[in-house]
């Protein structure tokens, strides 16, 4: 859930700088705090899905799944406290976000890794041991503090650390890394799955601890970044980090715009107020719909329940996680072709050719579990199942390689300076909120709404295709410092919006933000 652009300095040119062997450490905690949270992500469908784990913690799902004769297919795992082991890291990880955010602030990106590496590893124990269902909760907010904290710091501090000609790269790699976490975790599902006497879902949600550790040692290793040093006027220590981490003692330049840009950013003092100014609405409106659309393709609900919804559609037990971990794999691969397109062919047209892509498979699904899969029909035709795997796999594959990354990074590099920080807070707000909502209702819109489930996400999908048509305006290599300009005072609706922009007190606004020539040298929140 992450992806970010490629940041220029301000003037043009790049600043001098070695890759690092603490540019290295903070790939590799790219990688960790990604495979962390894609991990989380992707357990929970897989040991939702495990008969000796619904037994414990979910006897009626339990007793529906062995009954034929109870329910409706579609109705077997419809249960609102199955639902919340999944949905819970999400609504602990919204509230979490807000005290990572004055945390990261205040006292740097460090402390906010150490904190959420700390919740990863309490919330992989107490998952990992979990005697009853409150436990298993309790375990399952604090992974989602861990989430809210790691998500707030980790993009930051990777946006912060790395020389300007791979930061792009970092950012995706990080929306990359979540897909690997959550292909980990099918692989880890399917192998534990096999294992005899009851207790393989426990060393399913106890391996989270590989990467919770793995992240909490990073975050013990790697030093503050720059930019927070700046921020909170440690200058001389600020220089020093710089030197160490670009390999250089020419670091003047790159250190003055750090100090300006820092003092711009301290001007603004109330910035949420700043948000709502109608000269800053296209970009508010734009980040909040994204997030809602992200959520609305229904791409978490199946990473979330994918073994449980091809249990659902008759496919046995392990041929259900199998076909999670190909959904994975596909996702992996598809977030590469993304790497490599986005700043290619832009990101207008990923957007509208993963729509098509993504409609026409969920109807295409729709149709046929319609024809196919009753009520109480036992299985679906091979044929049949492979193919609705194959629709799965091309859906996941769209979504992968333009609303995933592409959801965060069209944010991330609209707002201006003066809201920057307020802007990412709303967007990582607004997503976690709809993804709690997503999680806690699938189930049970599954049980209600049958196959209609792909209609209901394949409509939204045409509502955001036309979204994208109508309003979003292309982004692709336009610095940050010339987007009003050159994106939102040419739009057809957006530059109405624009009339108003000009510099009030002490904000940098406009032409005048382009001349100081600050806006990527210091990026408060670059995106999440």
């Amino acid at each position: 859930m992450a992806g970010g652009g490629f940041a220029a300095s301000s003037a043009g040119h790049e600043f001098e700088a070695k890759i690092t062997p603490i540019v290295i450490i903070s790939c590799i905690m790219a990688a960790t705090g990604g495979l962390m949270f894609g991990y989380d992500v992707g357990v929970s469908g897989g040991v939702t899905s495990m008969s000796p784990f619904l037994k414990k913690f979910f006897p009626v799902v339990y007793r529906k799944t062995q009954d034929k004769g109870i329910d409706s297919n579609y109705c077997k795992y419809d249960n609102q406290g199955l639902q919340l082991f999944t949905s819970s890291l999400y609504l602990a990880g919204l509230t979490a976000t807000f005290a990572a955010s004055y945390t990261t602030r205040k006292y740097g990106r460090r402390p906010s890794m150490l904190i959420a590496g700390v919740f990863f590893i309490v919330g992989t124990i107490l998952n990992g041991a979990a005697q009853d269902l409150a436990m298993l909760i309790i375990g399952r907010i604090s992974l989602g503090c861990g989430v809210g904290f790691a998500n707030q710091a980790v993009p930051l501090f990777l946006s912060e650390i790395a020389p300007t000609r791979i930061r792009g790269g970092l950012n995706i790699l990080f929306q990359l890394n979540i897909t690997i976490g959550i292909l980990f975790a099918n692989l880890v599902n399917y192998g534990t799955n096999k294992i005899s006497g009851g207790w393989g879902w426990r060393v399913s949600l106890g391996l989270a601890g590989l990467p919770a550790g793995l992240l909490t040692l990073g975050a013990l290793l790697v030093v503050e970044t720059p930019n927070s040093l700046v921020e909170r006027g440690l200058l001389e220590e600020g220089k020093a980090v710089l030197r160490r981490i670009r390999g250089t003692d020419n670091v003047e330049p790159e250190f003055l715009e750090l100090v300006e840009a820092s003092r711009i950013a301290k001007e603004v003092k109330h910035p949420f107020r700043n948000l709502l100014k109608l000269r800053n609405r296209p970009q508010l409106i734009i980040a909040v719909s994204m997030q809602i659309f992200q959520q609305f393709t229904g791409i978490n609900a199946i990473m979330f329940y994918a073994p449980v919804l091809f249990n659902t559609l008759g496919f046995g037990n392990d041929a259900a996680l199998y076909s999670a971990v190909i959904t994975g794999a596909v996702n992996v691969l598809a977030t590469v072709v993304s790497i490599y397109s986005v700043d290619k062919v832009g990101r207008r047209m990923l957007l509208l050719q993963a729509g098509v892509q993504m409609f026409l498979s969920q109807v295409v699904i729709a149709v046929i579990l319609g024809l196919k899969v009753k009520d109480h029909s036992d299985n679906l035709h091979k044929g049949f199942a492979i193919f609705v795997v194959v629709l799965v796999c091309t859906y996941v594959a769209a979504f992968a390689w333009s609303w995933g990354p592409l959801g965060w990074l069209i944010p991330s590099e609209t707002f201006p300076l003066e809201t920057r920080s307020a802007g990412q807070s709303v967007t990582v707000c607004t997503n976690l909120l709809f993804t709690f909502v997503i999680a806690q209702g699938f189930l049970s819109m599954l049980c209600h709404f049958k196959f209609g489930i792909f209609l209901f996400f394949s409509g939204w999908v045409l509502i955001m295709s036309f979204f994208v048509l109508f309003l979003l305006p292309e982004t692709k290599n336009i610095p940050i410092e010339e987007m009003t300009e050159r994106v939102w005072k040419q739009h057809w609706l957006w530059k109405r919006f624009m009339d108003d922009y000009h510099i009030e007190g002490n904000q940098i606004a406009g032409d005048d933000l382009k001349k100081n020539g600050h806006a990527n040298g210091f990026d408060p929140v670059s995106q999440l």
